[in-house]
């Protein structure tokens, strides 16, 4: 039997939570999540969310560095919305409960960090845990909301679509399996959100947790909904190197508070390559790392902060100070060795000014959107920010939206035919096989070249992942290869299709960047990755 709800929410970081805490007050919601419901990347984002929250900054100064940060592709409109609703949904979270580091000199306001690319302090966080205790708060409120139900350890396959009445194919819900019994259960909703978070896990190292894979970007892709600019993967600079730490980022913050980049030596480096220096954008200092690492052969480079006071250094940033200690890293006495590592996504299933894509009744906000916010680069601490505006802001238009009867006949999954695999080497083999190739030819810096090649070995682990996924029962891991080697699909086609170098995407064929191709990469079912004037529906 059918599990019906009015709203199925597919994630449960930022954005999926508090869509559900909004959305409870008018319909049932159901949340899937196919972990633990607090394991998403919200969890682990470290420096905080930005807003323009002190009398030394403006919404000007917040969406200017947002523009520039985006390196032409933001969509303007766009930055304005969450630049001036950012303060408010701030004060919703702690409404909620969220605490927030409060100033340092015994006022009421919050204690703002600076980062790359802003040009005052305006980032609020909870020590350098903010995401955990943004996503505790979450939690406990959905938890104590009687209508909203979560499932944890469940995963969507994929999005179930219905023509009705001579219209388009609308979303009607989705098929959701059950990771422990290994069923799969029809869930209809009259509307389906995708907040699925990122797909750091199609790299092979990544800041991301072992969630992020994409799944929502490539069930949208595979249901004819319209994605954008999937060529613009953001490397996060610094990522914590040590054969142990798996995706452990080393926040940006700490350069914000005058941590500096050396190669093995001791030799500042990032001077020569940006008038900021360690503030200068993200892509700017992954770049400079990336190319430093290669002049000079090393491993690693190393972030210094030792000449700040030891006691400030472990008040600011207790987290990373115990995550490096374990490691045998003293951060107020050893410098930390860091590399890039692929940490957020630019592009996403394309949404309008409210989350609407491109096929009716079905929605998507979060990181696995694209909203146009982040242009070719996003500027940091605007992530949480996007999730939680947007959320609010679809709560806001499924108000007025007609609660669809959701279909009276569905078709039960099918799994006729197929055996329990004996071979689940041959799922690990090509997940380590795609990462590594999505790494070494789909990585900071690109050519033509690697591309093709990339292309070429994509479509075939694709051929052979959908060879075994018609023949076995289903399971999480070959659900996530499936969606992982979908992104990878999508992340070549639209960089093969950018001739110009922008923001993440940077090729030593086109090292110039063109003022032709200011505009977003498009990819649909279907359809080549092309260049359009707008990725919105």
């Amino acid at each position: 039997m059918a599990l019906r709800t009015d709203f199925l929410i597919l994630g449960s970081g930022i954005a999926g939570l508090s869509l559900a805490l909004d959305l409870a007050r008018i319909g049932t919601v159901l949340v899937v999540t196919k972990r633990n419901r607090d394991e998403s990347n919200t969890k682990y984002a470290q420096g905080g969310i930005a807003a323009v929250l002190s009398d030394t900054d403006s919404f000007a100064a917040h969406k200017a560095d947002t523009m520039v940060a985006g390196a032409g592709l933001c969509h303007e409109a766009v930055v304005d919305i969450c630049v001036r609703e950012g303060p408010g949904r701030i004060a919703m979270l702690e409404a909620l409960g969220a605490h927030f580091d409060k100033a340092h000199d015994g006022s009421e306001g919050l204690d703002l960090h600076l980062e790359g690319g802003h040009s005052a302090r305006r980032v609020a966080h909870a020590g350098d845990m903010t995401g955990a205790e943004i996503e505790r708060a979450l939690v406990d409120a959905v938890a104590a909301d009687a209508n909203i139900r979560v499932l944890d350890d469940h995963m969507a396959v994929d999005l179930m679509l219905q023509t009705r009445f001579g219209g388009p194919e609308a979303c009607i819900g989705a098929y959701v399996l059950h990771s422990a019994t290994g069923q799969v259960e029809t869930v209809l909703a009259s509307h389906t959100v995708l907040a699925t978070g990122g797909a750091g896990k199609v790299y092979l190292y990544t800041s991301n947790p072992d969630v992020a894979t994409g799944d929502g970007i490539a069930m949208a892709y595979r249901a004819g909904a319209r994605i954008a600019n999937m060529e613009f993967y953001q490397f996060h600079p610094t990522c914590l190197f040590h054969p142990e730490a798996k995706s452990f980022l080393v926040s940006e913050a700490l350069r914000g508070e005058g941590a500096t980049l050396q190669l093995p030596n001791g030799d500042r480096f990032m001077d020569k390559h940006h008038a900021q220096a360690e503030l200068a954008p993200r892509d700017v200092v992954a770049r400079a790392i990336d190319a430093e690492l290669k002049r000079t052969g090393a491993d690693c480079v190393f972030l210094d902060i030792r000449h700040r006071p030891a006691q400030e250094v472990r008040d600011r940033f207790p987290g990373i100070y115990a995550q490096c200690l374990r490691f045998g890293i003293d951060i107020t006495k050893d410098r930390i060795p860091v590399v890039p590592a692929a940490h957020y996504m630019c592009g996403g299933v394309s949404t309008d000014l409210d989350g609407r894509t491109t096929i009716p009744r079905l929605w998507a906000i979060g990181e696995c959107a694209h909203t146009g916010l982040h242009g070719a680069n996003r500027l940091a601490s605007n992530s949480l920010l996007e999730g939680v505006v947007f959320a609010h802001r679809c709560a806001k238009a499924l108000e007025t939206e007609p609660r669809k009867e959701t279909a009276r006949e569905v078709p039960d999954w099918d799994a006729t035919g197929t055996v329990s695999s004996g071979e689940q080497v041959i799922v690990a083999h090509s997940w380590d096989e795609l990462r590594r190739t999505m790494w070494n030819y789909v990585g900071i810096v690109r050519s033509d070249l690697r591309l093709r090649r990339a292309a070429r070995r994509v479509a075939l682990l694709q051929e052979e992942i959908a060879e075994y996924y018609w023949k076995y029962t289903i399971n999480r891991d070959l659900l996530e290869l499936r969606n992982i080697a979908t992104v990878a699909q999508l992340i070549v086609e639209c960089a093969l299709a950018r001739k110009e170098s922008r923001g993440l995407h940077t090729t030593i064929d086109y090292p110039e960047t063109n003022s032709r191709f200011a505009r977003d990469t498009i990819v649909q079912r279907g359809v080549p990755a092309h260049l359009s004037d707008r990725s919105q529906p």
